[in-house]
């Protein structure tokens, strides 16, 4: 795939026009306060991996409308007793889950404790999941797949119900006694790196112990324009759904606007390391570039929190990134931090 976005000096002071929905912040304080009313009942149940180095613990806990959310919970079998462990909470791509009982392990082998969050609906492709989605949205048309589903409304739009289910995972890893909830670091690839986007921003105030965020070539960041260019992945849903339904695209960017990550990165205060691909067809550079540059940048977008933040750029790679390159990138970003 040839360079087919902004040349690299535009992208690094692109910013979007997405602008935050005057009530945003009162609709997730809302959203999020519901979601916690249900109990969080975080149960952790040990499971044969077949591994010598890693302890694997069976995850559920309350996500959005109180439904059960599955996970992995993996820790260094060679832990020291009482001592409190850092944890990496990743998310998972576009249509995965999370995956076979070791598939994953490589954060518990540097030595974090690591959660992994299976995704509500998903696990079809890529890898299993094991979380249904008993809230389905309420009577409207979709496009096949789940970019579209539910968003005739912010309510009842898919994703509201995911992030809810990832802010909570941050809770349920915070619960497990080998975890230090004071240092949690977010971490996701796509669809994975849209949710650190999203819950970077979400609990910035509202949840303590978020230390770092590490979206690897994220997902669901400026949507009108990632509708208008990206030739191929999810986000072309939505642009054959508006090419039936052609009156409808003001108002589907409308809800959109609730969930974009622009919008919820400028919340975020956790220092970040952002990663870009720049023959990326499936999360073009520019809507990566469009949340780094709003980041930490306050409700008013006007640099108010100041978050420290960095990218990687990768600029012969597609939508796969800087991979086994960019996971170093993150261990040597992630030991400054912790020291």
């Amino acid at each position: 795939m040839p360079l087919f976005d902004l040349p690299l000096a535009q992208l690094r002071n692109y910013t979007s026009d997405v602008t935050p929905p005057e009530d945003l912040a009162a609709f997730w304080d809302a959203t999020l306060a519901e979601a916690r009313a249900f109990p969080l009942t975080a149960t952790f149940e040990p499971v044969e991996n077949y591994l010598t180095v890693i302890d694997t613990f069976d995850v559920t806990f309350s996500g959005f409308g109180g439904a059960p959310v599955k996970g992995w919970l993996h820790l260094p079998a060679n832990r020291e007793a009482g001592v409190q462990l850092p944890v990496v909470v990743t998310y998972v791509g576009y249509s995965g889950g999370r995956g076979l009982v070791n598939q994953d392990t490589r954060w518990a082998q540097a030595g974090y404790a690591h959660l992994i969050m299976d995704t509500r609906g998903q696990g079809y492709g890529g890898t299993l999941g094991h979380t249904a989605d008993p809230h389905p949205s309420a009577g409207d048309v979709a496009h096949a797949g789940l970019m579209t589903r539910g968003i005739a409304s912010r309510e009842d739009y898919y994703y509201r119900r995911v992030y809810v289910d990832a802010f909570r995972a941050v809770e349920a890893a915070q619960a497990h006694p080998a975890v230090d909830p004071a240092r949690v670091v977010l971490a996701g690839v796509s669809q994975g790196g849209g949710l650190v986007v999203a819950t970077a921003g979400l609990t910035a105030g509202r949840l303590d112990g978020v230390i770092a965020a590490l979206p690897d070539v994220p997902f669901l960041q400026d949507f009108p324009r990632a509708i208008d260019i990206t030739p191929r992945g999810p986000y072309p849903e939505i642009a054959q759904f508006l090419a039936r339904h052609r009156d409808r695209y003001d108002a589907a960017l409308g809800v959109l606007n609730y969930f974009d990550g622009v919008n919820l990165a400028r919340y975020a205060t956790a220092p970040a390391l952002y990663s870009a691909a720049q023959m990326d067809d499936i999360c073009p550079p520019s809507t990566v570039f469009a949340s780094f540059n709003a980041y930490g940048s306050g409700a008013s977008g006007s640099s108010a929190t100041g978050a420290a933040k960095e990218i990687e750029v990768y600029r012969f790679n597609n939508h796969e990134g800087g991979q086994e390159h960019h996971w170093i990138r993150q261990l040597v970003f992630l030991r400054k931090i912790l020291g």
